[in-house]
């Protein structure tokens, strides 16, 4: 691992975006949540995507000068029309429209359709969390890799879910999972190491397992909880996808083997503030007396028991005090890409 100041790959990153005729502004976006992502540990959804957002837009598959817009809109809600742009400025602006509602009305769901892979999920939570606001966030998944529970065609994605609670001093809450028990970010990141995959992570059609991270597009990913996760999937899919207008089922499409084709991602994200129903003091005191009784509780192991969310908080801090951790292999591709579409930005 190298590790490189947030800034210096969030400009590489961007340049990089520009060299192949992405806006400034959305360049800049795209490649602020892209490093976000890596900084706290989501290494799947972070600079790892930028080869392939350049080759979706060689490709013709994404709209570099989009009309982002709102097309419905009400008191507490809105709906983006990302008109096929990058995924990140789309969702941005979703975030952004939600927040400002929410600090207005206390409450405020926002949808996307015609957008694209937006990265991780809990980058967005985290914005709310900045207004000491609650969010919870949703999407479709770019690619379908699992059958309904019971069934063997892949109609279902890895469809993700985060959320986001602030507390007083405490570390807040944050969770941000797939509903498959891994992602393709995480399977790419196994085979960028050369690692085998953990049995339980994809099978085959028999239901055997498959390690090997080279064919895991040859099976099946599994969800989290059995038929639960897979409810779970296809919830995601009703609330980001078919009630948005946004693909979902059979009409996703599979952006990392179709590069040309627009996706019409759907993405949805819920924010709120704690103090709809009691004061923002007492929730934050609240809020901090149970997580450190969580915190503090016995553990099977010895070690301290941790919540989701502390992991990468602490990735986060110490990535702005040290540097962003990024694989020497990822640093060779990445440089190799700058230098393939004319940038002169280099991380080597």
């Amino acid at each position: 691992m190298r590790r490189y100041p947030p800034e210096r790959l969030i400009a590489f990153a961007e340049q990089v975006l520009r060299a192949v005729g992405v806006r400034p502004d959305h360049g800049r976006v795209t490649a602020q949540r892209l490093v976000e992502a890596d900084m706290r540990g989501r290494g799947g959804h972070g600079l790892i995507r930028l080869p392939l957002y350049v080759s979706r837009i060689e490709a013709g598959g994404v709209n570099l000068d989009p009309d982002i817009r709102v097309v419905r809109e009400n008191r507490v809600s809105a709906l983006v029309d990302g008109d096929n742009g990058l995924g990140q400025p789309v969702m941005t602006l979703a975030t952004e429209i939600a927040i400002a509602k929410a600090r207005e009305e206390g409450v405020a769901w926002v949808g996307t359709v015609h957008s694209n892979h937006a990265g991780a999920a809990g980058v967005y939570t985290a914005m709310a969390l900045r207004h000491d606001l609650a969010a919870i966030y949703f999407a479709v998944a770019n690619g379908n890799a699992m059958p309904p529970w019971g069934g063997k065609e892949r109609l279902l994605g890895t469809n993700p879910i985060a959320a986001a609670f602030p507390a007083g001093e405490e570390i807040p809450f944050q969770l941000d999972i797939a509903t498959t028990v891994a992602s393709h970010g995480s399977i790419k990141v196994k085979a960028q190491a050369g690692e085998p995959l953990p049995e339980g992570w994809v099978v085959d059609e028999e239901g055997r397992p498959i390690t090997d991270p080279d064919r895991a597009d040859e099976g099946f990913l599994l969800p989290i909880g059995g038929y639960k996760g897979a409810g779970l999937t296809f919830m995601i899919g009703v609330l980001a996808g078919i009630m948005n207008g946004a693909a979902f089922g059979r009409d996703v499409v599979e952006f990392r083997k179709d590069l040309g084709t627009p996706t019409n991602t759907g993405q949805a994200i819920l924010v709120l503030r704690p103090d709809l129903f009691i004061d923002m003091e007492e929730y934050r005191k609240s809020m901090d007396r149970h997580l450190r009784d969580f915190r503090s509780s016995a553990s099977m192991t010895g070690d301290r028991v941790r919540l989701p969310g502390e992991w990468a908080w602490e990735r986060e801090q110490e990535s702005l005090r040290l540097g962003v951790p990024l694989p020497e292999e990822l640093v060779v591709r990445l440089d190799e890409l700058a230098q393939r579409v004319g940038s002169p930005a280099r991380l080597g």
